[in-house]
């Protein structure tokens, strides 16, 4: 299982802010970056 809580990032002008979210086990999940790569994701 994965949680995330309060994380805020910024990428120029767009920003995520206080996001949380909860993934459960057996779920394929992917990251993407502002690339939209998913080959080095950054969090915090």
């Amino acid at each position: 299982m994965i949680e995330v809580g309060s994380l805020t990032q910024r990428y120029g002008k767009h920003m995520a802010d206080s996001l949380n979210f909860t993934i459960g086990p057996g779920i394929v999940t992917g990251f993407l970056g502002p690339a939209a790569t998913g080959g080095r994701p950054q969090c915090g």
